[in-house]
This record gives C-alpha cells, sequence and structure tokens, in this order.
C-alpha cells in the first residue's frame, strides 16, 4: 500500500485527537463495547456511528466529523445500510501508519 505524503498529514490530523484514538480503541474489540448493536454484527458490518456518538455523549453530526476524518486517513472504512452508517478498522492502513512513523522517526525495537 503505497500513501501519498498529503494523506500522511491526514493520517497525523485524524490522531491529534483523543476521541478519534478512542474510536479506534473501541472498534479494535467491537463486541467488547457493542455487543448490545441489533442492526448488524458489530464484527463482520462494522459499529454503528449513531452508537459511537451515544457512547461518547456526543452529538451524531460531531461524531460523523470524527468519522470522516478517520476515513480521509484511511484508518476506517464506513458502508452505508439503509439509513445507518458502520465503521470497521482498516487494518492495513494503521500497520502501514505505525510501520512509517516508526521508520521516519528511526525508532529501533529492542
Amino acid at each position: 500500500m503505497t500513501i501519498d505524503m498529503s494523506n500522511r498529514e491526514d493520517q497525523v490530523k485524524a490522531l491529534a485527537n483523543e476521541t478519534r484514538i478512542e474510536v479506534l480503541r473501541l472498534l479494535d474489540r467491537p463486541m467488547d463495547h457493542f455487543a448490545h448493536q441489533e442492526s448488524a454484527d458489530p464484527v463482520e458490518t462494522g459499529v454503528c456511528v449513531q452508537l459511537l456518538a451515544e457512547h461518547f455523549g456526543i452529538s451524531q453530526p460531531t461524531m460523523s466529523r470524527h468519522i470522516e476524518l478517520l476515513k480521509r486517513a484511511g484508518f476506517i472504512r464506513a458502508q452505508r445500510k439503509q439509513k445507518w452508517t458502520y465503521c470497521r478498522r482498516d487494518e492495513t492502513a494503521l500497520a502501514d501508519y505505525a510501520g512509517w512513523l516508526k521508520s521516519s522517526l528511526n525508532i529501533k525495537s529492542d
């Protein structure tokens, strides 16, 4: 997966907010947090944006803005089913970013 530098800027911006980082954490283990989702399987389909908004106690439009930044960064995939939008992490994009960050900062593994 090749990412241009403008996308790297979007990725850095996406991770510059604790809410968006927490969204990625929650989506890592959706059944631990959203097993009660009835409209679709939270693992296979993803987690409904409305449930994420409720989890954080914020409005759905505010959560949608967070989701849009994470989508633009490539960290999540969103799909619309009927009137709901569901989100899942993109593990390949997250691993690519982590590898890029590690090599860019010359972080050595022990």
